[in-house]
């Protein structure tokens, strides 16, 4: 009766102190690994974001140029644009 148990204890003593652990360890660690990069779907995603950012801020920039030179003074009640010149000047 008692190498029974014993047939049975030992080796799940040995699986729970020593398999099991190294085995959580390992599984985590690939886990995070992987999740640390963009998906290519999530990349594609960004790019076409930064696509459309760069447009808008083509038509903001345009937009201010002409606005510059039909009413040069439209930035005069801007506080933003204030602080821009002091900060450069």
């Amino acid at each position: 009766m008692m190498s029974g148990i014993v047939f049975f204890f030992v080796p799940t003593v040995i699986f729970m102190g020593l398999v099991a652990p190294l085995w959580l360890v390992l599984h985590y660690l690939s886990k995070s690994r992987s999740a640390k990069g963009l998906s290519d779907d999530d990349r594609h995603l960004l790019d076409a974001a930064m696509a459309q950012v760069d447009k808008l801020e083509n038509r903001i920039q345009t937009l201010e140029t002409i606005l510059d030179e039909e009413h040069p003074q439209w930035r005069r009640d801007d506080p933003d644009h204030q602080f821009k010149d002091r900060a450069e000047g």
